[in-house]
């Protein structure tokens, strides 16, 4: 479901992401709204879908609380 569902619908089905992922401080409303507790950075991440044919199709900004989430990265060879 979600975006991908929708794109499909369009006809633009994502076929490939791209994250750019950052830490940083939180604004001040950040920390209210994510409830951190003290001084703890939040993880940034954009994340861009492209279709088949290498256009964008999807941005996304994502804050999330940077104590909560591990990032796994898979690498391999086609």
């Amino acid at each position: 479901g979600g975006a991908p569902a929708v794109l499909a619908e369009l006809g633009v089905p994502p076929h490939r992401c791209v994250d750019r992922v950052t830490a940083r401080v939180p604004t001040q409303e950040e920390h209210r709204l994510l409830r951190l507790p003290g001084s703890l950075p939040v993880l940034r991440t954009l994340r861009v879908a492209f279709s088949a044919d290498g256009a964008p199709v999807e941005a996304t900004v994502m804050v999330k609380a940077g104590h909560l989430y591990e990032l796994e990265y898979g690498f391999g060879v086609e």
